[in-house]
């Protein structure tokens, strides 16, 4: 034990508490502290002898390097935001962000609130899992789920946690459901009933062009072809994806003009009013679906909806802008 220690052990009567927790079923947690005289050193395992090391081998640390704390918050709210603004939001596009941030506030903060992150248990993860499941919430277990894992990963990779509390818990896989086509009938309705509307060009360029919602703030009108992000691109590379002017969108976009859109919720909130069946994102189905009917060209639907080709044709393949329209004019029904 180093020197110094014993000197404020035995001198100067400082004492490192010891805390002994339950942790997990039929399970000890021992967590040894010592605060004073400018120390600050933690060490914790399910075993008392192997704790009693770590806090010395922290305390020889101490002494041949002084502190070792780091401004790195170890709460679960504050490492959280921690997180996301020093890793999550390099990796991920702006949208992506949002969402993460949104289930953030609505699910998991109000849940753990800002414990210690090593306090948190399995069980309480499986509790919050469970609920949302039993509100019909699948597809938000799943996000959840995901997020609560990334949270997790990097507070260990800081060396808060030594195990990920999900290993334990049961998980059930979404079973995510397709969108389904509109019919003819259906897209005239929606266009239609907001004909003399700013609904009604943004419904035609969703359904004409494919993009998904979260892209739709991205376009803007180049020449022949509308240019968006492709918010399906890893590690924050972005990508733009160029759909054509088909003669279906042409009635409803000038060229050179500015594309503008309410907020998704609004233009949800109008979409399930007219359609109630269907969902936003089946205006992204139904193009899929018409560019196939139409005898376009896969790789150019790939190109268009901003899937990968697959395999080396990702590197090899750079389709023109000619060819891209020639396939775009079949696009008529």
């Amino acid at each position: 034990m180093p020197r110094k220690f014993r000197q404020l052990f035995r001198v100067q009567g400082m004492t490192a508490r010891v805390y002994r927790r339950e942790s997990g079923k039929g399970n000890q947690n021992y967590e040894i502290r010592l605060r004073a005289y400018g120390y600050n050193i933690y060490a914790s395992s399910n075993n008392l002898e192997e704790a009693k090391r770590k806090f010395i081998d922290k305390l020889v640390e101490f002494e041949k390097y002084g502190s070792t704390q780091s401004d790195v918050p170890d709460t679960f709210t504050k490492f959280s935001e921690y997180f996301f603004e020093n890793f999550y939001s390099r990796k991920v596009a702006a949208c992506t962000l949002r969402v993460a941030k949104s289930q953030f506030k609505n699910h998991l903060s109000p849940h753990f609130k800002d414990v210690p992150i090593r306090r948190i248990v399995p069980k309480q993860c499986q509790m919050l899992l469970d609920g949302l499941e039993e509100q019909g919430k699948g597809k938000t277990a799943e996000e959840v789920f995901t997020l609560l894992n990334l949270i997790f990963k990097a507070a260990i990779k800081h060396g808060i946690l030594k195990h990920n509390p999900l290993d334990m818990v049961f998980h059930k896989k979404h079973e995510r459901e397709h969108g389904t086509a509109l019919s003819k009938d259906e897209e005239k309705k929606l266009l239609t009933e907001t004909a003399g509307t700013p609904y009604q060009k943004m419904f035609a360029v969703g359904l004409y062009t494919g993009m998904r919602p979260n892209e739709y703030y991205t376009a803007k009108v180049e020449g022949n072809f509308i240019v968006a992000n492709n918010s399906k691109r890893k590690n924050g590379k972005v990508e733009l994806k160029k759909i054509p002017i088909t003669p279906m969108l042409a009635p409803y976009v000038k060229e050179g003009e500015e594309l503008k859109f309410y907020r998704l919720e609004q233009i949800r909130n109008k979409f399930n009013g007219i359609l109630p069946g269907h969902k936003l994102y089946d205006l992204r189905t139904t193009f899929y679906t018409r560019c196939t009917e139409c005898g376009i060209a896969d790789a150019a639907i790939k190109k268009y909806v901003g899937h990968a080709l697959g395999g080396l044709a990702d590197t090899y393949t750079d389709l023109s802008d000619e060819f891209l329209l020639k396939e775009g004019k079949k696009f008529v029904y």
